[in-house]
């Protein structure tokens, strides 16, 4: 695998040579100050150019960064939903290849490029020919920091979690077992993440990020708390699901109760208690 320090040769090396690149700036993980770094993170690369025709006409252009074991391109990968882009102002390559290295680049014009520069605050300009990026604060996660809920959202939060637990129960005891999974990791786990992002960032002053979808989970919770926000998770076996769903409900009452109280909000107590009284009867229920 090429090293850190020969990618960005390399990205640096093509934007020179190239009258077309502009300037070049990155994003993600690894203009963040506070990720410990690996040889997995991605290159999150953006090309500022003059117009992207040129580079749409003939994608080979591509393979100057190596050779490319897969490769996406999302702007025309719609899944047949007919997304509207335009591709003469930007266009994305997720490229992984053999050697291991992965670069998400972006081509955008100058005007998309700019709009797109100053609203991440996680941005490191590499190159600018042309003097046409402005001066930004040294690249930090504070526009991925978790913010205060209001309280209808701690509600809606709380009201989703345990509504939906019935249609979870029902599932499972119909041995629906696709339609259970998908309802509990798709709609009720993913409030419990939501509690769980409050409660860490209660814990920090609501200045810190948690990562896409948990990845700093393991760093910020407690190791007693993490180890149980593991277990809210299951296979498809149906008693392995009963016993995840219950650690779900006995970690999301736990951490709602902690921000309600942090925040000065009510907790639904009788949600809580009705809801646990529903699913209980169903699981144990003979028929």
């Amino acid at each position: 695998m090429r090293s850190e320090k020969e990618m960005f040769e390399l990205i640096l090396r093509v934007a020179k040579a190239d009258e077309r690149i502009r300037a070049v700036y990155m994003n993600g993980s690894r203009a963040n100050p506070l990720v410990e770094k690996d040889i997995y993170q991605d290159y999150d690369i953006v090309f500022v150019v003059s117009e992207t025709q040129s580079f749409l006409s003939d994608k080979t252009w591509i393979t100057i960064f190596g050779e490319v074991a897969v490769m996406q391109e999302p702007d025309s990968n719609d899944f047949g939903w007919g997304k509207d882009c335009d591709f003469s102002k930007s266009y994305g390559w997720l490229i992984l290849f053999k050697d291991g290295n992965r670069i998400d680049l972006r081509i955008m014009t100058k005007e998309k490029a700019i709009e797109n520069y100053l609203s991440d605050s996680l941005t490191v300009p590499l190159l600018d020919k042309d003097h046409i990026l402005h001066q930004i604060p040294q690249a930090s996660d504070t526009g991925y920091w978790i913010k205060i809920p209001t309280i209808q959202m701690y509600d809606g939060c709380c009201n989703e979690f345990w509504w939906c637990l019935n249609n979870v129960a029902k599932g499972i005891k119909r041995d629906q077992i696709p339609y259970a999974l998908r309802m509990y990791s798709g709609v009720v786990h993913i409030q419990l993440d939501i509690m769980v992002e409050w409660y860490i960032a209660m814990n920090h002053g609501f200045s810190v990020s948690t990562g896409m979808w948990g990845k700093y989970y393991k760093k910020y919770l407690p190791s007693e708390l993490y180890e149980k926000y593991l277990k809210t998770y299951s296979g498809g076996n149906p008693e392995n699901l009963w016993n995840a769903v219950f650690s779900a409900c006995d970690l999301f009452r736990f951490l709602a109760l902690q921000v309600s109280g942090h925040l000065g909000y009510t907790y639904c107590v009788q949600d809580d208690e009705n809801m646990i009284k529903y699913i209980t009867s169903i699981k144990y229920a003979d028929h």
